[in-house]
């Protein structure tokens, strides 16, 4: 929910695919900035909308609809910056997806993660993406880059994964059975990727508390840095969603932001936002989710959202959707 960019590398590495295929990076960066300068002088992160510009290039000059896994399988954790490497600094998987959580919007501002841990598994779900690209291709590079980390990271040459994909299966699905094993589920309800518990005890061989503080310490200082550029609404559906279930009163949201109630009222008036508008929405997202995903009873989906009342529950979500709780729980919303 902050500014819309991504590290370079991202970009660097889908340059460095596209050429290794035969294609010139003239006409891969047509349409950019990035054509008017060296890739030297790239920086640290790039725009959103301009990695999007060079993704509808890529399929263009390679008709490849499987660049979205390609590219994912590439990324390793060189490419993920400053958070790759507090990553391998990490005692175990268990911190490593801590950290995850808490920096993921320095791999993709728009890029939302939730972790449920069980006795026998963990699975790691993809609660929001980027929206400029296919859908294909957003979820097949989380998934690759996941698989390719995770496998880095533990040193192994294969882990077992399961996958759930929000779409139907694609015309070239036998690459995903290649790449993930038989355990791929299409048109499910979120994207997510599962494996066994047992791999978060897992010893990282390059460990060091000492380095992994100070990598943390840059994530922070660089996650300050982008939400500084963010707009009002945006730093304030961010908070929002990390404070799943415990939504303060606007006041103690502007104090939060560092602004006064009525610096915060103003700023969002002035990007046609309101605080309780911004609440609904989230509110709403997050009780979908639930409907959609788990057999919680509404008693209680009411309750994790901010209701006491399962009837009020009912009505707002019929407010904001459109929908009733039961007909979304049944899959035959609008």
């Amino acid at each position: 929910m902050l500014k819309a960019s991504i590290p370079a590398h991202y970009v660097l590495i889908l340059i460095d695919l596209v050429e290794g295929l035969g294609f010139s990076r003239k006409t891969l960066l047509a349409g950019t900035d990035l054509a008017q300068t060296t890739l030297s002088s790239i920086g640290a992160r790039v725009d959103s909308q301009v990695f999007s510009q060079l993704v509808a290039n890529a399929f263009k000059l390679t008709g490849d609809p499987a660049l979205g896994l390609k590219l994912g399988l590439k990324l390793n954790l060189s490419a993920h910056a400053v958070l790759g490497q507090a990553f391998m600094t990490c005692a175990d998987l268990s911190q490593v997806l801590q950290l995850l959580l808490k920096y993921c919007h320095l791999l993709s501002s728009d890029l939302e993660l939730a972790l449920e841990v069980t006795h026998e598994r963990c699975t790691l779900t993809i609660v929001r993406v980027p929206i400029n690209n296919r859908i294909e291709f957003t979820y097949e590079l989380l998934y690759g880059a996941m698989r390719n980390t995770m496998q880095g990271l533990l040193n192994l040459q294969d882990i077992a994964l399961q996958l759930e994909v929000p779409y139907p299966a694609p015309s070239y699905v036998e690459a995903y059975y290649k790449i993930f094993g038989e355990a791929v589920q299409f048109n499910r309800p979120l994207g997510r990727l599962c494996f066994d518990r047992a791999l978060l005890n897992t010893p990282l061989p390059l460990s060091n508390p000492a380095l992994r503080a100070l990598y943390e310490n840059e994530c922070a200082r660089l996650l300050a840095g982008l939400e500084k550029e963010a707009s009002m609404a945006k730093q304030t559906l961010r908070l929002l969603y990390r404070l799943e279930g415990q939504y303060p009163q606007m006041p103690v949201i502007a104090q939060m932001l560092n602004v006064s109630p009525r610096t915060y009222r103003r700023r969002l008036k002035a990007e046609h936002q309101s605080f309780q508008g911004l609440l609904n929405q989230v509110r709403a997202e997050q009780a979908t989710h639930y409907l959609k995903n788990t057999q919680l009873p509404l008693c209680s989906i009411a309750y994790q959202i901010g209701f006491n009342d399962t009837s009020n529950f009912r009505r707002a979500y019929m407010r904001w959707t459109g929908n009733s709780p039961s007909v979304v729980r049944k899959g035959c919303a609008h």
